[in-house]
């Protein structure tokens, strides 16, 4: 007889199976039976202060480990983290969302239960709109089943799921179904042949091909087999804002990060001028895209991602990523010869001018300087991204951005994560003070955890990204003394920079204290922007006039 085991229980195991050592949330009483076998489990449950700071915690873990969870209790804190499982399913981070709900036996007669919206199922026709599975546990028979079926799809998809849990079921004992996941679909190997055959004749033929190594290559663990390609066919490489540091920035090979007539000219031009364009796990978003101002000829381009494969007008159906890409890989695909291509500006020193006024583009040469490798930098949505998108990152470094959602509020619950996925990789975080005030009270759960990130607060007296759109008091922020938060949270080191020379002493200072975080609040001039976001804010603003 197969032992017994509880569905809560099973779902622990499961977690632990797929290589999740935290799950981040907020205790409620719909949850509390679950929240207790993770604390007695070898998971550890990590409480953050605020849902959504537990659900971009979450999704930076999953980033980095390859699967995130998030536990809360019903409607109250589910609803709470919709945003967080939205981004992560625009961006594919395969995060596991799990739910307390109210006990099966509680449901006799509809009654008004606290934490209600409408029906009991509200809160799962909400979340089945943001993952890509879903299942309420309400049948010991079935549960098993259905646990490893949505957790397969996490795996598979790279995409959130939401597992609803009554409180009454945690502790009811099942009879474990046999392990084993759903195995992936391997794909229709002569479609796969094809597609090869097609896409290697292309390429050879070309002058000048490009690859566009996108945010899946991250996603899907394929940065290695990424690489192989680039020494096999020497063939020049750009990323996007959303995949930035998926290939060593000082490699050679590496032109810089292309998104239209946003980005560098001379990537834009080479990119735009390429007879073969291979676009490798690449979403095809405004962002990415410079707000559209791409130009990028179907008829030259081989565009593969873990979902669609195309080569010029042809489309190919049951070819995956891995597979197409390890064929590439070991295809007779000739070596291209060497050419003149654009790369980044080489990092230079910093030298700075005492007593002159920071400003944003001194910040990022000044932390360009700054920045080791095998370190994971997170930027915020706004400037502390586009600004950060001229960052030159080394081998083995991280960029981690909600480049696609732009969701404000990542960054600091971020470091949260990220700083349990991969405790060797101390967070250096770019967070502008209106981002900050959605979420920047996850300093506390920073500190209370003794995590240690360098938080830098671009403090530009409001919302930097929407005053060259169109501007107005609605721009405005409440003014705070962010450098002084460390005195209220318990811990870590604050710092008021102003000056260049203050900006260089408080690098230097963080730098040399890893006790606890460094909060670095950056006074900056309200209309002073990066060139990136001045680019940005053109394209933008033109819309927003003629709408």
């Amino acid at each position: 007889m197969e032992p017994s085991i509880s569905i809560g229980d099973h779902l622990v195991e499961k977690l632990l199976d797929l290589g999740v050592g935290h799950v981040f949330g907020i205790p409620g009483d719909y949850v509390l039976a679950f929240d207790k076998k993770l604390e007695e489990s070898r998971l550890e449950f990590v409480t953050t202060c605020d849902e959504q700071g537990a659900g971009f915690a979450a999704d930076a873990y999953a980033r980095l480990n390859g699967l995130g969870a998030v536990c809360i209790t019903y409607c109250v804190g589910g609803l709470k983290v919709t945003n967080t499982t939205a981004q992560a399913y625009a961006e594919k981070s395969p995060v596991v969302i799990i739910s307390g709900s109210p006990g099966m036996g509680e449901r006799y007669k509809h009654p008004l239960l606290h934490h209600m919206v409408k029906d009991f199922d509200t809160q799962l026709k909400v979340f089945q709109e943001l993952t890509i599975a879903s299942t309420v546990l309400d049948d010991p028979q079935t549960a098993c089943q259905e646990i490893d079926r949505v957790l397969s799809a996490a795996v598979r998809y790279k995409r959130p799921v939401y597992i609803e849990l009554p409180r009454d079921m945690v502790d009811r004992s099942i009879v474990a179904a046999k392990p084993g996941f759903e195995e992936e679909d391997s794909g229709d190997p002569h479609v796969l042949d094809e597609a090869l055959a097609e896409a290697v004749e292309m390429i050879n033929a070309a002058k000048r091909p490009v690859i566009i190594a996108g945010v899946e290559m991250h996603r899907f663990g394929l940065r290695d087999q990424l690489v192989r390609l680039l020494e096999k066919t020497n063939i020049p490489v750009a990323s996007t804002i959303l995949s930035k540091s998926v290939v060593d920035e000082c490699n050679l090979l590496y032109m810089g990060i292309y998104e239209g007539s946003m980005g560098p000219e001379a990537v834009q031009e080479y990119v735009e001028s390429s007879d073969c364009l291979i676009l490798l796990g690449t979403f095809m978003t405004d962002i990415n895209l410079g707000m559209y101002t791409a130009r990028l000829d179907p008829d030259r381009t081989i565009y593969v991602t873990s979902e669609r494969l195309s080569i010029r007008y042809h489309n190919y159906e049951n070819v995956s990523l891995h597979d197409f890409l390890q064929g590439l890989i070991e295809a007779e695909v000739e070596r291209h010869p060497s050419g003149q291509i654009p790369h980044p500006e080489p990092i230079a020193p910093f030298s700075a001018v005492p007593r002159r006024k920071m400003t944003v583009k001194r910040l990022f040469q000044g932390l360009n300087a700054f920045l080791a490798d095998e370190s994971v930098v997170i930027a915020d949505a706004g400037d502390a991204l586009f600004g950060g998108v001229d960052l030159v990152l080394g081998s083995d470094t991280y960029f981690l951005s909600p480049a696609y959602y732009a969701s404000l509020g990542f960054a600091v619950p971020a470091a949260v994560g990220a700083s349990f996925a991969d405790p060797s990789r101390r967070p250096v975080v770019l967070v502008g003070d209106g981002s900050f005030q959605m979420t920047g009270i996850e300093l506390s759960t920073v500190a209370k955890y003794g995590l240690n990130p360098i938080v830098l607060v671009l403090n530009n007296s409001g919302y930097g990204t929407e005053r060259p759109m169109l501007d107005g008091s609605f721009n405005d922020l409440h003014p705070w003394s962010y450098s002084q938060l460390p005195e209220i949270v318990g811990g870590g080191k604050g710092f008021l920079v102003e000056t260049e020379d203050e900006f260089e002493a408080a690098l230097r200072a963080a730098q040399e204290y890893t006790e606890g975080f460094c909060l670095l609040e950056i006074i900056l001039d309200p209309h002073d922007i990066s060139p990136a976001l001045q680019r940005l804010t053109a394209s933008l603003a033109e819309r927003v006039r003629r709408h």
